[in-house]
């Protein structure tokens, strides 16, 4: 089993998109994984939790201070300013801009330590953005709520964020102590092992998530191409400015992790909070989304190379 797991580790990038394929392919599949959605997205972080470890996630002070200045900008600042310029040029409560400042405000997807993970990055900055990007949305929230009334009721939002964090808080704590009672030290085979069930998890999460665009493909293809289109330079383009500016700021250690969680958020949080009438037009927009997302590790690969440790200037 061990092999088989190791395996897979070693061809996440081909697993990933093959998930991407059965989504679109097999749309009884997908529809049959769909309610199944949260049980997989709380085991694929009780697993990411269990290889990283308690040590190695929480850091020092200043990785906590990195990442909470990171959640503050990606969660906070961006959908702030976004919102100003929709403002600006007039198209703030066009389902496109609703799509986007949504997108904004939401903390990082269950799966971005182990996209980072498969680029040959360390998975711990990606994971602190995570936990604490998810514990603190009940606050960062509330300004982009405020100003932007579209949106939704802010009520429910903070209540699911509340719930969403729990959760999370649960699962993380549960598998740190089951890492510290059975294997406090991971052998390299074992946290192979582990990296192939992890990735398991994300291209099966990802034929559920596609259960709804397989459909609309069918029906209104222009209209889906459009919110691909939308979905392509929001998410990669995200990311390539996060990475590029934290490249040129020096930070090479946190550029991938970071540029990774950027461009891609828990976006889907939104549609079990808000009403029908605002995320019934959005659900094309969240089977896009999921492509770029797990092509990232195919499509940025080459920009995400790792870097010597000797070649590091911040």
């Amino acid at each position: 089993m061990l092999t088989l797991l190791a395996f897979v580790a070693r061809h996440g990038r081909a697993a990933l998109v093959l998930g991407l394929l059965a989504g679109l392919l097999l749309p009884d599949l997908a529809r049959l994984l769909r309610p199944w959605i949260p049980q997989l997205v709380a085991l694929l972080l009780f697993l990411t939790a269990f290889r990283i470890g308690a040590r190695a996630a929480l850091g020092g002070l200043a990785d906590g201070l990195s990442s909470l200045r990171a959640v503050l900008v990606l969660q906070l600042a961006l959908p702030l300013a976004a919102l100003l310029l929709f403002w600006l040029i007039g198209i703030e409560t066009t389902p496109a801009a609703i799509a986007i400042l949504l997108m904004l405000s939401a903390p990082s997807v269950t799966g971005s330590p182990n996209i980072t993970l498969l680029l040959g990055h360390a998975p711990e900055p990606a994971f602190r953005v995570l936990v604490l990007g998810t514990a603190l949305m009940p606050l960062t929230i509330i300004p982009v709520f405020l100003l932007a009334p579209s949106l939704g009721g802010l009520q429910e939002v903070i209540w699911a964020a509340l719930r969403l964090t729990g959760a999370i808080g649960v699962t993380v704590a549960a598998a740190w102590v089951l890492r510290r009672a059975t294997l406090p030290d991971l052998r390299p085979d074992q946290v192979q092992a582990l990296d192939g069930l992890t990735t398991l998890a994300l291209a099966v999460i990802v034929v559920g998530l596609m259960s709804a665009l397989g459909p609309a493909l069918q029906s209104a293809p222009m209209l889906v191409a459009k919110w691909m289109a939308l979905v392509l330079v929001a998410n990669l383009g995200l990311q390539l400015a996060t990475y590029r500016l934290l490249r040129w700021q020096g930070h090479m250690q946190v550029a991938v992790p970071y540029a990774i969680v950027a461009g891609n958020r828990n976006f889907a949080l939104f549609l079990i909070a808000l009403p029908a009438s605002t995320t019934d037009q959005l659900l094309i927009f969240l089977g896009c989304y999921q492509v770029p997302m797990y092509l990232t590790a195919v499509i940025m690969r080459r920009l995400y190379a790792p870097v010597p440790a000797d070649q590091y200037s911040g």
